[in-house]
């Protein structure tokens, strides 16, 4: 079987894994209308998954399948995890509810977020216009009504087995050694499922749209 196609059948699989489990994170105003949004969801998952290595693919797909035999809702803890930033009022009341994470799972996680967020910040001088339309970059900027990138990774991150943040931590520090970046992979992929030929196309575009 072709590698790419081995790959997109991988990825498929991890965005439908996911999809499954949003449909059951109960929201405190009741269903969200992202939950009714299949194409922007598998548009956004399957664009972060394509910056992945396969070894990373295959083990994040073991984390969700162990969950969802045990009863465990990854995509529910992501969204807990990040109300500690976003309203820590309300997260003191779930915290207990969390599994504990490995000392090793948060040294891991904040090697992982200083190369991100340096991508981030990188990708925000070369591409301001689209960029400008995602989320703000820092937990700081965090509200309860927005979330940081800094804390989506983190959230995210978090809910990850030690062996698949290992793997995509070796990945992306492969990735920076070769000077390529991680979060344009991503963007890129985006602005391509949306129907733009380059990521300075849609720059462009952006830019005359808004004059």
């Amino acid at each position: 079987m072709d590698k790419k196609i081995s790959t997109d059948q991988s990825i498929d699989q991890l965005v439908k894994a996911e999809w499954d489990m949003f449909q059951l994170v109960q929201n405190t105003g009741g269903r969200a209308s992202c939950q009714e949004d299949f194409t922007t969801f598998e548009i956004m998952r399957s664009c972060q998954f394509k910056s992945w290595s396969d070894a990373a693919l295959e083990s994040y797909s073991a984390d969700l399948e162990n969950a969802r035999q045990g009863g465990k809702n990854l995509i529910t803890e992501k969204y807990a995890r990040m109300m500690e930033s976003t309203s820590p009022k309300e997260y003191r009341k779930i915290k207990r509810r969390l599994p504990p994470v490995h000392p090793d799972v948060y040294e891991l996680i904040g090697k992982i977020l200083k190369i991100l967020l340096a991508c981030e910040e990188e990708l925000i001088k070369k591409y301001p216009n689209v960029t400008k339309k995602g989320r703000v970059l820092y937990s700081t900027e965090d509200t309860p009504f927005a979330t940081s990138k800094e804390t989506y990774f983190k959230g995210e991150l978090a809910t990850y087995s030690l062996k698949t943040l290992r793997l995509y931590y070796e990945h992306i520090s492969d990735l920076e050694s070769r000077g390529e970046n991680v979060s344009e992979v991503v963007l890129k992929e985006t602005v391509t499922r949306y129907g733009y030929g380059s990521l300075q196309e849609a720059e462009d575009s952006i830019l005359t749209e808004s004059n």
